[in-house]
């Protein structure tokens, strides 16, 4: 089963200046973590004009939720997560979770 470590980052002060460093300097960082099996980025845009919607949301896909505290554990796992103080002015929320497929007819929640 897929393990998921979503990160939203909110409204940057510079978007330009945070879009430069995470391609040159965080994702670089990000891709080094042990265990990472995929990872995903894209720029988000809230589908109701009245909410905000995250400015980039990142995903980290892992085998299990054992590997991904092992790969955030590491050296490479701890030098990102440091990293995020540098360029994410408007904040950054974390969560996880285990990735359920949901088909016709099959319940979703264990």
């Amino acid at each position: 089963m897929v393990h998921r470590l979503v990160v939203s980052y909110g409204q940057p002060d510079d978007p330009g200046t945070f879009d430069e460093y995470y391609r040159d300097t965080h994702a670089p960082l990000a891709m080094e973590i042990p265990g990472v099996v995929k990872f995903t980025v894209g720029h988000a845009r809230s589908l109701d004009p009245a909410q905000q919607a995250p400015y980039l949301v990142v995903e980290l896909d892992f085998e299990s939720e054992e590997a991904m505290g092992k790969g955030l554990g590491s050296p490479e796992g701890q030098a990102a997560s440091a990293d995020v103080a540098n360029f994410a002015t408007g904040g950054a929320t974390f969560a996880h979770f285990d990735v359920r497929e949901v088909n016709a007819g099959m319940p979703y929640f264990p």
